[in-house]
């Protein structure tokens, strides 16, 4: 290869061409390129960082349906429960109630007495309270009493057997005296 010689005016011009060259794209890539590339490391990081909001409101928005969804609910089993306790004193209509339920079940003489009642020391329970009674049947037939047992518990959400007593009668093996203690939750009104 035969390269034509150069001059050293040439050669001066060509050395700070490329000194040129290499100056220029030095302050290309430091003073353009270096700060465009740092606002885009900044944008991106900005976008994930509003990406994780986002995901965070949908899964906010998501508990938030669900709560709303269970303060509905709750609010229809509390409209509900309202509905089993009637106007009045407890002492008034609970005996009676249990007096006609008992004898649906073909069960007579059935009595129910108050043996106490406590306020609830939970403050979101203040609006209710809870009554002790003693129901007593002197004579009841063993798979009738179980049947009525389970439909009370069933038919009465508020009321909870707590005890259950049974002797059998002396005279008439096929009856059985019954007690049984039972706890309601009563609104107050």
């Amino acid at each position: 290869m035969n390269l034509p010689k150069l001059s050293k005016d040439q050669i001066k011009k060509l050395l700070l061409s490329t000194m040129g060259l290499i100056f220029l794209l030095y302050v290309y890539f430091t003073f353009f390129l270096g700060p465009l590339q740092k606002i885009r490391d900044g944008a991106l990081a900005q976008i994930a960082d509003r990406q994780q909001k986002i995901d965070g409101s949908k899964t906010e928005m998501a508990k938030a349906a669900n709560l709303e969804r269970q303060a509905k609910d709750a609010t229809a089993r509390f409209a509900t429960l309202k509905a089993f306790s009637p106007e009045g004193a407890p002492i008034a209509w609970f005996p009676p109630r249990m007096k006609t339920f008992f004898a649906s079940q073909q069960i007579d003489r059935a009595v129910a007495r108050l043996e106490s009642n406590a306020n609830f020391k939970q403050s979101e329970l203040a609006a209710w309270t809870k009554y002790n009674w003693l129901i007593e049947m002197p004579q009841a037939d063993f798979a009738a009493l179980g049947k009525a047992i389970a439909e009370l518990e069933n038919r009465e959400p508020l009321l909870s057997i707590t005890k259950l007593t049974i002797h059998v009668v002396p005279n008439e093996p096929q009856f059985q005296q019954v007690g049984i203690a039972a706890t309601t939750v009563i609104e107050k009104r």
